[in-house]
């Protein structure tokens, strides 16, 4: 039996979905690391990229910090923050995935921010919005195609990477990985092959899914554009 018929085999018996630790289990925890990683991102990103763009600066800034965290690897980072006060588990998996994520996010909103017509803007001060105001009701709905943009990116590169939380025993789908390897490859093969396929389709659902939402947020206009 090959790799592949073991992987169908694998996938099909229904124990490895339900038992503890199965599909089941390491799916809702690779959704709970992924979410917490691009909720801390945005905390992060889209405050510091709305900032920079409403004032029309830090596009250099935006550049260097963008390629600083990049060049970081992320399997560095997982072997690091363990090390730290941050411990093993989830949380270091969580704030490696969301230094991952930060760059588009970054980016795109202060490109959101940058790409808002002057005139308008003019034109809600000369109806007396306030600087708060003009930011709720006009700049940022302006701007959500692109933070949009920047979340639907930023989500699947952190899903598609959760999986090397496994590393660092942070669970995931990673997790049914690692226990192939565990074991001799003429017997976990088709469970290596059943984990990776199981991340690559998360990220192509994820993908699939918030690009409909980037459309339905985009206008027409823009979107034909």
């Amino acid at each position: 039996m090959n790799s592949f018929q073991q992987m169908i085999n694998w996938l099909n018996d229904p124990l490895n979905w339900t038992n503890p630790g199965g599909i089941v289990t390491r799916l809702l925890e690779h959704l709970r690391l992924s979410g917490g990683a691009l909720l801390l991102a945005c905390l992060i990103a889209w405050p510091i990229g709305i900032a920079l763009g409403r004032r029309g600066r830090g596009g250099a800034l935006i550049v260097l910090l963008s390629n600083a965290t990049q060049a970081i690897p992320v399997v560095a980072l997982l072997t690091i923050l363990p090390l730290t006060a941050i411990g093993f588990g989830a949380r270091p998996v969580i704030v490696a995935l969301a230094v991952f994520a930060i760059p588009p996010l970054l980016a795109t909103a202060h490109t959101g921010m940058r790409e808002v017509d002057p005139e308008v803007r003019d034109a809600a001060r000369g109806m007396g919005l306030s600087g708060w105001q003009l930011l709720r009701r006009v700049e940022l709905p302006l701007a959500v195609p692109y933070l949009a943009a920047g979340l639907r990116t930023a989500a699947v590169q952190v899903v598609a990477t959760a999986g090397l939380a496994a590393l660092v025993n942070g669970g995931g789908l990673g997790m049914i990985v690692a226990a192939g390897f565990g074991l001799d490859i003429a017997a976990g093969g088709g469970q290596i092959l059943a984990g990776g396929l199981l991340i690559a389709g998360l990220a192509l659902l994820v993908e699939a899914l918030l690009a409909g939402v980037q459309r339905l947020v985009t206008p027409v206009a823009s979107r034909r554009a």
